[in-house]
């Protein structure tokens, strides 16, 4: 009776001493994407979060989900804010017309396949005829607030078509017709905004696209109402009608009211975007890195993935006028025949042409990918060499260089890339 008794005690010891052993230490700071920007208002913070809450909401076909879609949310792809796992891969399809040039076969559910749908409805299928298919890994979503509040003058500024300083880099703008989604979008976010007309430039009649794989969007508003319907089918003010797969032979909508999100709602997934931090960086003392930096631009990377930027007037004071290291230009470049799929989008960008990825996060980027790497757009790299081995066309110059260094210079500009 007395060792009956002393079991639970007994138990309870040996579970409280293993409680050390069984919980895992706090990640580090350094180590970690999500978080908001120093500096930030009390009701910013709450908008904020609650901006988080809605990018983990969970849509259910009775809040509207579908009918036809890819997620049913926004973190299914963005899991801690980081880079997402190809299994998670956006697929777009389309093909070449020699008379008309790229088709995005809109008629039969393009450019964006939705491969998933709710019960009663046929999800789609990538039809016969397609030529060009694209899939794209989900990228990281933090730092996005700096990106959005940089002025389309600098983009301009950076952009040389022509390549008329002769250094073989010739960024382009992805511009993008008016629609009445982009002129609202604009519309929107020039409300409040110190100087509203430093984003929204028409160039020869377009907008500059400056977010996604090819720079589709024009800013996070416009991203963020774009990934609600494409990528879960839920309707908002902007776009208020439901997705539908046209080899089901009719436009039929699920039987929730449009919109299925509210204003409020998208209004604070955009500022949680806005307002998540940039990337930490690590070990930025250490001799090796600041080597490996020096290495970066000696090999001309820095051509392309600028490593400074600088944000303009801003509504958020904690985006206002703010030096940023982002290593990206937002500019298209032709990567060459590797990385050619066959398939664009926007206006202007040729199907071997991709927007500069941002750098920062990337040596973060297998925390969030299940310990593995998959880099470029489709994550078909497994390492950051390998994706440097992948670039040709107007990178085939700094591939060049980096496939000459001896393997110390390597080893100084893998531990700062690393670092990023």
């Amino acid at each position: 009776m007395r060792v009956v008794l002393a079991l639970p005690a007994l138990l309870l010891l040996v579970v409280a001493a293993g409680c050390d052993i069984l919980t895992p230490d706090a990640p580090l700071e350094s180590t970690v994407l999500d978080g908001t920007i120093e500096g930030m208002t009390a009701s910013q913070v709450r908008q904020h979060f609650a901006g988080d809450e809605e990018f983990g909401r969970v849509f259910s076909v009775a809040e509207g989900l579908g009918p036809i879609f890819i997620a049913a949310s926004c973190e299914q792809c963005h899991a801690g804010d980081g880079k997402g796992h190809p299994v998670f891969n956006l697929q777009r399809f389309g093909r070449l017309l020699p008379s008309t040039g790229f088709d995005p076969m809109v008629e039969f559910g393009g450019p964006q396949l939705q491969h998933r749908a709710i019960p009663g409805y046929p999800p789609e299928a990538i039809p016969a005829g397609a030529t060009g298919l694209a899939s794209l890994t989900p990228p990281a979503v933090t730092g996005l607030g700096f990106l959005d509040a940089v002025e389309d003058q600098t983009l301009i500024d950076m952009a040389d078509p022509c390549d008329l300083d002769d250094d073989r880099i010739s960024g382009r703008l992805q511009l993008l017709d008016p629609t009445p989604v982009i002129d609202e979008a604009i519309a929107l976010e020039r409300l409040g905004s110190p100087n509203p007309l430093a984003r929204g430039t028409l160039v020869d009649g377009r907008y500059i696209g400056r977010f996604g794989k090819k720079g589709l969007t024009v800013n996070l508003l416009h991203q963020t109402v774009g990934a609600y319907h494409q990528d879960m089918g839920i309707t908002s003010d902007l776009i208020a009608e439901d997705l539908f797969n046209p080899a089901a032979g009719s436009r039929a909508a699920d039987d929730v009211a449009d919109p299925e999100v509210t204003s409020a709602a998208v209004a604070n997934v955009v500022f949680y975007l806005k307002t998540l931090r940039v990337p930490p960086r690590r070990n930025g003392d250490d001799p090796l890195v600041q080597e490996g930096e020096i290495i970066f631009r000696q090999t001309g990377c820095a051509s392309c993935h600028v490593p400074t930027l600088v944000t303009g007037a801003s509504e958020i004071e904690v985006l206002d006028r703010k030096e940023f290291h982002p290593y990206t230009d937002l500019l298209l470049h032709d990567m060459g025949p590797e990385l050619d799929d066959g398939y664009t989008e926007g206006a202007v960008a040729e199907t071997s042409e991709w927007r500069t990825a941002p750098l920062w996060g990337l040596g973060l980027a297998a925390d969030f990918q299940g310990g593995e790497m998959f880099l470029l757009h489709d994550g078909r790299a497994r390492s950051i060499e390998e994706a440097v081995e992948y670039h040709g066309g107007e990178a085939s110059g700094s591939r060049g260089a980096f496939l000459a260094l001896t393997p110390n210079q390597r080893a100084a500009i893998m531990a700062f890339l690393e670092s990023l």
